[in-house]
């Protein structure tokens, strides 16, 4: 049951997981190519989600090597602590991705977290060794493959308040309709270029000390002032 009226949006690659699956999934598996796509989203050529549908058709792997590989990722060690915090507070959580669920269910029921609710791209399986990628919460006006402004709003909507946990340009968007933001990495540095009240985080062990302070309404937020143009 949920008590809070915070619900959290928490990112997956270099979040809840150590390093970035997606990434380490076409080093991998990958045909040539995939770099090349990748240079060209980093240029603003193309977004992120037809990035990541022609990187992901050039796997070339079964699903019981990709199984092998997910097996060997790490996630943050507290962070199952932190899940099991916000389910005595009552506090709904869900993981909001831009890369693929079936990485993500499979890492996360390795941790005994296969419960938690996940909102991310499709991976489906073409044939014994090829795949494709689907777009369920795409959005037209989005570039990306998850639109996670769209996910942030209908919360808003509900008069939820929204804590943001994220670490990258994934999480860029939807920090600015955030109540609040734990950042690592890229993210720390949005937050104070766009004035997005935020608290910086090397990871759960913070996010997990800070939660009690965060329901209680007492957590100070570092919130910059907007850089001059």
């Amino acid at each position: 049951m949920y008590v809070s009226n915070w619900t959290i949006l928490c990112d997956f690659d270099g979040t809840i997981s150590v390093e970035d699956i997606t990434d380490s999934l076409l080093e991998r598996f990958a045909r040539p190519g995939w770099v090349d796509i990748e240079q060209a989203w980093k240029r603003g050529e193309i977004g992120s989600r037809e990035c990541m549908a022609r990187q992901v058709a050039l796997i070339d792997a079964s699903r019981e090597e990709l199984d092998a590989h997910l097996d060997e990722m790490r996630i943050d060690r507290d962070f199952a602590a932190f899940v099991a915090a916000t389910r005595r507070a009552g506090v709904r959580l869900s993981v909001l991705s831009d890369g693929l669920d079936y990485s993500i269910r499979r890492i996360l029921g390795n941790h005994g977290l296969d419960g938690l609710p996940i909102v991310a791209n499709h991976l489906r399986a073409t044939g014994a060794r090829s795949w494709a990628l689907e777009f369920p919460f795409s959005d037209a006006g989005c570039r990306s493959g998850n639109c996670k402004c769209a996910s942030a709003g209908a919360l808003r909507g509900q008069r939820q308040r929204v804590l943001v946990i994220g670490d990258g340009a994934s999480d860029f968007c939807v920090s600015g309709e955030a109540d609040l933001v734990f950042a690592k990495h890229r993210l720390i540095e949005h937050c104070r270029a766009a004035a997005i009240p935020y608290v910086p985080i090397t990871g759960f062990v913070d996010a997990l000390e800070l939660l009690p302070t965060l329901l209680a309404g007492e957590l100070p937020a570092q919130v910059p002032a907007p850089q001059a143009a």
